[in-house]
């Protein structure tokens, strides 16, 4: 992780008529860095979320996404960004190779690209013999290893991962987010959201939205500290209770 900032968000505001979802949200994400984007339901974070990822339109405020302004350069920005929902984007009824030709094609790899980069993938995970399998036919803890490595195969800057381990058991989630870690220390800033607290402690600072705007910024550590309580679970229910 660097000092420097990959995402930069001062007074982002989005309102859908008299709603307003995120209320002048100021922050930073720096190169390398885990960030952790938390948020009872309706929060606002999945909002931020489009924004940031060029999908919706700010009502006001002024943004950078890797280097790119959010209302010029939308299409430099998802260029350069990956992105994986809970709801995974893998198309089900193609095989594992079939997902990462489309998806990297779309990216503008190459085919002679795409095949290197697919057997250095399939041999870091050892999943050589699952290139032919329908993803609809695989465990729901390996479509999500291959959801993330797909969101990141034409090595975004950034990956958005939106509540990206919603589902599975702990020693899965556990595997995934070795996976984060290995990205990150690729290089890839990392921009997570999830609902399990104990997650939020692999992050290496956390920001906590209450009703649209942000309540909290800090390391994990000092967050707990601040709050006086001894785990991330506390600290999210002191400001929800506060709210």
């Amino acid at each position: 992780m660097t000092n420097k900032p990959i995402i930069k968000v001062e007074n982002l505001v989005k309102k859908f008529g008299n709603f307003v979802a995120n209320d002048h949200l100021n922050f930073e994400v720096y190169e390398g860095e885990i960030f952790g984007f938390l948020g009872a339901n309706g929060a606002g974070k999945t909002t931020a979320i489009r924004i940031l990822c060029g999908l919706s339109t700010p009502t006001s405020g002024n943004l950078n996404v890797a280097g790119f302004d959010i209302y010029k350069q939308t299409e430099l920005i998802k260029r350069n960004i990956g992105y994986m929902s809970q709801k995974f984007s893998l198309y089900e009824n193609l095989t594992l190779k079939e997902n990462i030709r489309f998806y990297a094609g779309i990216y503008g790899l190459s085919s002679k690209e795409i095949n290197k980069r697919m057997d250095n993938l399939l041999e870091t995970l050892k999943i050589g013999d699952l290139r032919d399998k329908l993803i609809g036919s695989l465990p729901l803890g390996w479509k999500q290893k291959l959801a993330f490595s797909v969101a990141i195969f034409h090595r975004p800057r950034i990956v958005f991962l939106d509540e990206p381990t919603g589902g599975v058991d702990p020693i899965t989630r556990r595997q995934f987010w070795d996976l984060i870690y290995q990205a990150a220390n690729d290089g890839i800033t990392i921009f997570v959201t999830t609902h399990y607290m104990d997650e939020a402690e692999y992050c290496d600072r956390v920001s906590i939205m209450v009703d649209g705007r942000i309540e909290a910024l800090d390391t994990p550590a000092g967050l707990k500290k601040t709050y006086k309580v001894s785990n991330m679970d506390e600290v999210f229910l002191k400001l929800a209770r506060a709210s």
